[in-house]
């Protein structure tokens, strides 16, 4: 693991003592940091005040579950998140995936695996933090997101899924998961409502630029944000600048 990498915090979610520890060992041979959280209320707590650069989580925990901590982190958490499940039907996938888990490792697992899925994770997060952060500014305040200090004005469903999509380029993300986060706002939402705003705010990006047609379907999954390059600064200096 390269220097970059091996200084991140990575928390562990699992109630197990002997499968906690056998995992702690794994990572801290590798040099990353680690911290143990054994129920999902922890879990969310540390998440919120002191977000990890990745989270390993069990799927089965007592009173919060899995499913239900990915859920809860998602709003204000964007690191990954790679679950650990026992139970591999489909249907728990599926789960998995809507409520925000970026991979999954199944019980009982091969400490290789897991590092090599962590690894992955950690150089996929680099290229996140990279693209996602330079050239995008967000204001959270006033719910708007701003392309090399071109400012789009947003509504709120528009912003907490551009949000999202943003901390992911390159990375398919799950309708449901989308269709998810929109529930926050305590209303009734309709099926297509996720569709519906995607659309609009891809016409704001390409009123930026034509050629940002950066929000891509994926067949069977949802849909994943290509985030475009900055263009030359000699053509961004013909376009009108926000006050």
């Amino acid at each position: 693991m390269n220097s970059s990498t091996s200084s991140a915090r990575v928390l562990v979610v699992e109630d197990d003592p002997k499968i906690s520890r056998l995992l702690v060992d794994c990572l801290e041979a590798e040099g990353l940091s680690v911290d143990v959280a054994d129920n999902g209320q922890v879990a969310v707590n540390f998440i919120r005040h002191e977000p990890p650069a990745l989270v390993l989580l069990d799927l089965m925990l007592p009173g919060l579950n899995g499913v239900a901590v990915c859920r809860s982190v998602r709003p204000f958490y964007n690191g990954p998140i790679i679950m650990l499940t026992a139970r591999i039907d489909e249907i728990d996938r599926l789960m998995g995936l809507d409520s925000g888990a970026d991979d999954y490792v199944c019980k009982p697992f091969s400490p290789r695996e897991v590092m090599a899925r962590v690894k992955a994770q950690l150089r996929r997060l680099q290229g996140r933090v990279a693209t996602a952060q330079n050239p995008w500014s967000i204001d959270d305040e006033r719910h708007r997101i701003a392309w090399q200090g071109q400012w789009l004005e947003l509504t709120r469903q528009e912003f907490r899924l551009f949000r999202l999509l943003l901390a992911r380029p390159g990375h398919a993300v799950s309708r449901g998961w989308l269709y998810n986060s929109l529930q926050g706002d305590n209303r009734n939402v309709g099926d297509h409502e996720v569709d519906i705003h995607l659309k609009t705010l891809q016409g704001k990006l390409q009123a930026i630029d034509p050629s940002f047609a950066c929000i891509n379907p994926v067949y069977g999954v949802g849909y994943r944000f290509d985030c475009p390059h900055p263009a030359p600064q000699s053509v961004l200096s013909h376009r009108t600048q926000p006050a």
